[in-house]
């Protein structure tokens, strides 16, 4: 008997240990690293394939059972190549979407205007940073009454903190702009400046198309039984998507780790989403088809945007994190969460009627018990999102928190959410 106290004993040490081990700084910034490997990670790019396939095998490795759910959406329009060029300068550009469709390439080299007659010229337009993920009623109008005034295109800069081409969310049903729309960084906003007030020709080079019911994947893993706890991330964004949702898929991996290596006593479903830049299609499709009836499911958590970020000051980058960083609560995981965040830096947002990113899908399913951390950071949606945005020792409180909570719900069940 002694013996096999001894060995379960042996046992339960060697779970804890590996559980310490995965939420070391250390461990969630390799992940994090990995996710950066693939580069672009917009849906349907081989970079969000090749996630999918590394974020299962994680999964499968760790004791899960795992299965692919096909998400289709209708359209994705893919970016060869975009420029913009002015006085021999050629900077890098986006196209805004949703681009014309019989524009989806094209050459132009024309003057460019800001106001007046624009008819046939580029039109210069720049718009202020709402501080939002999403096109919102605004930047959507003053583009559209730009459109109005038949340009033969928009140059258009978003000031956001990084001065870098910004790029906002959007959904399946958006129609495409009238005339093509192409972002680039504020940061060069002068040399096009000069061009206006000198009539230079500028010239905009756009090689993309469209692509029609475009597949990629949702990853779906479960392990254990009795109380249902569902545990979300997104997968995919604009560019690189580096800190916006590599702490996310790293606190992901390390607490669905976790959950195998202690041997928690709870059904857990994990749920990786893809299409979340265009229309969230990925956690639409799991809430509809896939996912535990709410009745059913003791409590969500989520691992959203941008939850374990440097702050940036004049001087470069702090140790500090990102100012706006949320805990996304229902009502419910209020007290839960106080205890178990208590030493993580975030603003609290309990939310009634509107949560935030695909929080705001879960709520809106009638799921009673959430909470989440989503947040912002400087190079948040641009190019610029790289590994310098974050590192092991802002990642590890996040983690242990998140675990922490998971721990308590698991323990305490109904009665950790009042």
């Amino acid at each position: 008997m002694r013996r096999i106290l001894m060995a379960t004993m042996a046992v339960l040490m060697i779970g804890q240990a590996a559980a310490k081990d995965v939420l070391s700084g250390a461990s969630l910034y390799e992940d994090v690293t990995r996710y950066a490997s693939f580069g672009l990670h917009r849906f349907g790019s081989p970079g969000d394939l090749a996630t999918a396939d590394w974020i299962a095998a994680e999964l499968k490795t760790a004791g899960f059972e795992v299965r692919s759910q096909p998400v289709v959406l209708g359209r994705q329009y893919v970016v060869e190549q975009a420029s913009a060029e002015a006085a021999g300068r050629s900077v890098e550009a986006t196209p805004f979407w949703w681009p014309p469709e019989d524009r989806a390439s094209f050459r132009l080299a024309a003057p460019l205007a800001r106001d007046g007659d624009v008819a046939g010229k580029i039109l210069l337009l720049d718009l202020p940073f709402d501080r939002g993920a999403y096109l919102g009623p605004a930047h959507r109008a003053a583009i559209t009454e730009a459109a109005a005034k038949k340009p033969a295109a928009i140059l258009l800069t978003i000031g956001n903190p990084a001065d870098d081409r910004f790029a906002y969310n959007v959904t399946q049903e958006d129609t495409p702009w009238p005339v093509p729309v192409v972002a680039v960084g504020a940061k060069v906003r002068g040399t096009f400046e000069r061009a206006l007030a000198s009539g230079a020709t500028v010239t905009l080079d756009v090689k993309g198309h469209y692509e029609r019911d475009v597949a990629s994947r949702n990853v779906i893993a479960e392990t254990g039984a009795g109380p249902t706890i569902v545990v979300s991330t997104p997968m995919t964004g604009w560019y690189t998507c580096v800190c916006e949702r590599g702490p996310g898929i790293a606190n992901f991996l390390a607490l669905a780790r976790t959950v195998v290596a202690e041997k928690w006593p709870a059904h857990f479903v994990f749920i990786a989403t893809a299409g979340h830049e265009i229309g969230h299609g990925g956690m639409e499709l799991f809430l509809k088809n896939g996912a535990p009836a709410p009745k059913e499911t003791l409590a969500w958590i989520h691992f959203g945007s941008s939850n374990a970020c440097y702050a940036f000051a004049e001087g470069g980058r702090t140790d500090r994190p990102e100012e706006e960083r949320y805990l996304v609560l229902s009502k419910s995981a209020v007290a839960l969460t106080d205890e178990a965040f208590a030493k993580v830096d975030a603003k609290r947002l309990v939310t009634e009627k509107q949560a935030v990113g695909e929080l705001r899908d879960v709520h809106a399913a009638g799921y009673a018990n959430f909470l989440g951390m989503a947040g912002r950071h400087r190079t948040f949606h641009t190019p610029s999102d790289d590994l310098a945005a974050t590192g092991p020792d802002i990642l590890e409180p996040v983690a242990r928190a998140f675990v922490q909570a998971a721990r308590k719900i698991v323990e305490r069940g109904n009665a950790a959410f009042r």
